[in-house]
């Protein structure tokens, strides 16, 4: 049996598998400086009290979610563009019982790449009190990566999503997962960066809008969960940068709002119903190129192809046009705009503000369907 350990061919390296040793060194750099005399406040006295009130509270946060993480594994077949036929694949991660709105049971979260293409029969999950269950019932969603299982006791621990659109940068997160191998591991870190899609992952993987964190996440981590210090679920832990398969400070989730929306559907309607334009899109606007095109910022999407018969191609969207706004939403680049299409409602008209000749055009388009395109 194979386990593979690298999520190959990717930029940015998937979170998963297991059973690597690994050299632990403990550190600690705390100081604490003797008390003076002066009756001034002490700033950095505060600073200390500040940072052991963190300590206490990651304590309180972890009681309450360590219950809910779980520990995923799945065997697939191997594909047949490898060279291991006959072999299959063992692909290890996490996962965290959540609570949905509406929605009676238990399911658990974790990530389309750890269990994809695998039978349910051939998919366990481990719960923190070592309890092994098959899921009755998997969904999965490739282009987000997001995946769902369904377990039979329905009174198990959940956490609850947050609001993701809240988190602010700065803000204090905790990781939860299995990486190497190891369940039950938590790390701390804070929250980097927002909305970031300018990544690279992979040929099936299209919705992205990822929160960044230097919370240590490695090779097993994918599909844990990163919670706020409230224990609520503000991240599903997907990938890692880095050179050599293990964590360098850069690592990405996805966030729970994005999370809701998703599994609501996939439990509702069993797919993702996703918009569609029709478009081939550049994966950055070089600044270079912005001020050829008499743009003053690096702002917007810009169209490298046009496919004649989709929703855009018949609005009027041209080869060269850059999306500068949606309606009211001033687009960001290529990715904001994949994300808010794919969020639409098939068949909603909508209004595209294009830079074209040096000047703004607007076109209104419909909405097609991506299932049907």
């Amino acid at each position: 049996m194979t386990r593979r350990l690298l999520w190959s061919g990717l930029v940015l390296v998937g979170a998963f598998a297991g059973g690597i040793s690994s050299r632990f060194v403990l550190e600690s750099d705390a100081t604490i400086q003797a008390a003076t005399q002066s009756t001034l406040p002490d700033p950095t006295r505060n600073q200390e009290l500040d940072r052991y009130a963190s300590v206490d509270r990651f304590d309180e946060t972890i009681r309450k979610v360590a219950p809910s993480v779980v520990t995923v594994d799945a065997v697939k077949p191997v594909p047949a563009n490898t060279s291991l036929r006959g072999k299959p694949i063992e692909e290890s991660g996490s996962g965290a019982v959540i609570r949905l709105p509406g929605i009676a049971g238990s399911y658990v979260l974790t990530n389309n790449h750890v269990v994809g293409g695998a039978k349910s029969n051939e998919i366990t999950a481990t719960l923190a009190d070592g309890r092994i269950m098959l899921p009755e019932q998997v969904w999965t969603d490739p282009e987000s990566d997001i995946a769902i299982l369904k377990l039979r006791d329905d009174n198990l621990p959940a956490l609850d999503l947050g609001d993701s659109d809240r988190v602010r940068i700065g803000q204090w997160v905790l990781a939860f997962g299995s990486p190497f191998g190891l369940s039950q591991t938590v790390t701390h870190g804070i929250i980097s960066a927002r909305d970031r899609g300018q990544i690279s992952l992979g040929a099936t993987i299209r919705i992205k809008e990822f929160l960044q964190t230097d919370a240590p996440i490695n090779p097993g981590n994918s599909g844990g969960p990163l919670v706020d210090l409230a224990g609520n679920v503000v991240g599903i832990n997907t990938a890692i940068a880095t050179h050599n398969g293990s964590n360098s400070g850069i690592s990405f989730s996805i966030p729970s709002n994005l999370v809701r929306r998703i599994a609501k559907e996939l439990l509702e309607k069993g797919t993702v119903s996703r918009g569609y334009l029709g478009l081939q899109l550049a994966p950055t606007l070089e600044p270079q190129t912005a001020l050829r095109l008499g743009l003053t910022s690096v702002r917007g999407a810009m169209v490298e192809g046009v496919h004649p018969e989709g929703p855009a191609g018949q609005g009027g969207i041209q080869t060269g046009d850059v999306v500068l706004k949606l309606d009211t939403v001033e687009i960001r680049d290529e990715n904001h705009l994949i994300n808010i299409i794919s969020a639409l409602p098939v068949k909603q008209r909508i209004r595209l503000s294009v830079w074209r000749s040096r000047k703004l055009t607007e076109l209104d388009v419909i909405i097609g369907d991506w299932n049907k395109k």
